[in-house]
């Protein structure tokens, strides 16, 4: 995976291949930044990465100056590998091994942007369930944006904060405000 821009802009990170993940391509993860980048002032808004795998969206935040992100994986050897590169960068981000829908029931931290890439099996309800949990416990901030990727054969418009989507190849991302 590469940094598409900021401090880091163009650093490759070569993730382990036996984590169990599948990386946000370049193209989609660029054309998210470049929505976001609109929106938002990266050095002023807190970010909650889930299923964050390898660490890619949490690393492009990082990048562009956000300081305080929380990435949330189940696996251990993510979160193992989220905090290698977080260290080698010298940068702080907080990493938490847990299953997200347990995270998203207990979390008293709200944030700006919720970012979540869930495996594209998951059945509709399971991706309707993490803005359920987002929207019902306050983990968004009022003016905040969730996302949430996945297969452009997963619609997720009939959400009752469902604001609208982006289809970038095989790839969508939901966006749901309040």
């Amino acid at each position: 995976m590469r940094i598409i821009s900021g401090k880091y802009k163009s650093k490759h990170i070569q993730a382990p291949k036996k984590l169990p993940v599948r990386p946000t391509t370049g193209m989609a993860k660029e054309a998210l930044f470049n929505i976001l980048n609109n929106l938002f002032y990266f050095n002023e808004i807190s970010v909650l990465d889930l299923f964050a795998g390898t660490g890619n969206i949490s690393f492009e935040f990082v990048s562009r100056g956000t300081k305080n992100i929380t990435s949330v994986d189940s696996f251990f050897g993510c979160i193992k590998f989220i905090n290698k590169i977080a260290q080698d960068l010298n940068e702080d981000i907080h990493t938490v091994k847990s299953d997200v829908f347990k995270f998203l029931g207990t979390s008293k931290t709200s944030y700006d942007i919720i970012f979540a890439d869930p495996p594209y099996h998951f059945e509709t309800t399971s991706f309707e369930k993490i803005a359920d949990l987002v929207f019902q416990n306050n983990i968004i901030n009022k003016d905040g944006l969730l996302i949430i990727e996945h297969s452009k054969r997963t619609n997720l418009s009939n959400h009752p904060k469902f604001s609208y989507s982006k289809k970038y190849g095989g790839n969508m991302f939901s966006f749901f405000e309040n």
